[in-house]
C-alpha cells in the first residue's frame, strides 16, 4: 500500500467516525436540558408564549425545556447569545422580526448576521397591530379616518411602541399608502402608547391586539382595522387594512424559533417536529389567538422566506420615511 493510499484511508476512516458521532448525536438528543432564549423581558407576550411552548415541545421531545429573558437592544442581545452558543441544539431563540430582519434597518453595527448565523427550526404566530383611535376622532371607518387626514395634514398624531418597531412601521407603510400625513409620537412599548391615546393626548394608535384589545372591549378605544392580510380570531368583525380600501396592505409582527447555525439537520428536524406539535396544540393555538396573534406553524424554510421577505420591505419603509441607522 503507498502512503498516499494509507493516508487516504485514515481520513475517510476518521470523516466515517465523525459522521457516525453526527447520527449518534440525532439518534440520542436530547439528552439534557434544553435552554430557550426570549429576547425581552419577563411578562410580556413572547415571554408568555415561550413558557407555553417550552412545557409543550418538552413533552414532545421528553426533555425539559427552560426559558431564559435577556432582554435589550431590541431583542438584538438575546438574539446574538445565541448566534454565538455552541451549535448543539440545546440552546434556541424564540425571536420576532425585529431582531430577525428589521434591525438591519435599523442598527448600523448589528452583531450577527439573521440568515448566516441563524438556522430556523419553525414559525410559531403571526402578530398583527391594530389601527385604532380615541373615540373623540371623528372617523368610524379606514375611508373616514384617510379624508380626515387629507383635510388636515400633519395635524394628527399616531402613536407607537417606539421607533423602528413593527407599529411603528406600520404607521409609516399607512402613510405612503394612504398618502396621508401623520406625526410619529414614538413609546416606551405598547403599554405607554396605548395610554396615550386613550387619554386623547395622541389621536391614533397602532400597536398590539392584545394590548389593545381590553380599551377596545371598554369603548376606550375605536378600532377601525387590523395590519395583517388575514382577519385577527379575536376580533372577527374588524376588516383588514386591505379590506378597507388598502388593497395589498400586509404588515404585522411574527415569532420564530431559531438555532445557532450549524445544528445537526436531524436535530433541526426533530425540534421542528416538536414545536409545531406545540404551537398546533389547543391549549397553546387558543391562547396565541387570545392574545391576538394566528398561530402559524411549519418547515424551517418559512423562516427563511419572511426574513429575506422583511428585510427587504422593511428597509423600503425605513427609507421612504427617514427612518435613519444608529
Amino acid at each position: 500500500m503507498s502512503l498516499g493510499s494509507g493516508l487516504l484511508k485514515a481520513v475517510l476512516s476518521i470523516a466515517i467516525l465523525m459522521s457516525g458521532g453526527g447520527i449518534a448525536h440525532a439518534q440520542d438528543y436530547p439528552s439534557r436540558i434544553i435552554t430557550l432564549v426570549v429576547p425581552y423581558p419577563p411578562g410580556g407576550p413572547t415571554d408568555t408564549i415561550a413558557r407555553l411552548l417550552a412545557e409543550r415541545a418538552g413533552r414532545e421531545l421528553k426533555q425539559k425545556i427552560i426559558v431564559e429573558n435577556k432582554p435589550g437592544a431590541g431583542g438584538n442581545i438575546g438574539t446574538n447569545s445565541v448566534a454565538r452558543s455552541a451549535p448543539d441544539g440545546y440552546t434556541l431563540c424564540l425571536s420576532t422580526n425585529g431582531p430577525l430582519a428589521g434591525n438591519l434597518s435599523l442598527v448600523a453595527n448589528m452583531p450577527y448576521d439573521p440568515l448566516k448565523d441563524l438556522a430556523p427550526v419553525t414559525l410559531v404566530t403571526q402578530v398583527p397591530s391594530v389601527l385604532a383611535v380615541n373615540p373623540s376622532v371623528n372617523a368610524l371607518d379606514v375611508p373616514q379616518l384617510v379624508d380626515l387626514l387629507k383635510s388636515h395634514p400633519s395635524q394628527y398624531n399616531f402613536a407607537s411602541a417606539g421607533l423602528g418597531t413593527s407599529s411603528h412601521f406600520a404607521g409609516e407603510l399607512f402613510k405612503s399608502t394612504a398618502m396621508v400625513q401623520m406625526v410619529h409620537i414614538p413609546f416606551n412599548g405598547d403599554g405607554p402608547s396605548l395610554q396615550a391615546v386613550v387619554a386623547g393626548h395622541v389621536q391614533i394608535f397602532f400597536g398590539s391586539v392584545a394590548t389593545a384589545l381590553p380599551n377596545i372591549e371598554a369603548g376606550k378605544l375605536r378600532v377601525l382595522a387590523v395590519t395583517s392580510a388575514a382577519r385577527v380570531p379575536v376580533l372577527p368583525n374588524v376588516p383588514t387594512l386591505s379590506e378597507a380600501g388598502l388593497t395589498g396592505f400586509d404588515l404585522g409582527g411574527w415569532y420564530a424559533i431559531v438555532a445557532p447555525a450549524g445544528v445537526n439537520p436531524a436535530v433541526i428536524e426533530k425540534l421542528n417536529k416538536a414545536f409545531v406539535v406545540a404551537v398546533h396544540d389547543t391549549e397553546v393555538s387558543d391562547r396565541i389567538k387570545l392574545m391576538g396573534g394566528i398561530p402559524v406553524a411549519g418547515p424551517p424554510g418559512e423562516v427563511t422566506d419572511l426574513i429575506h421577505r422583511d428585510i427587504a420591505r422593511w428597509a423600503n419603509i425605513a427609507r421612504g420615511a427617514g427612518i435613519k441607522r444608529e
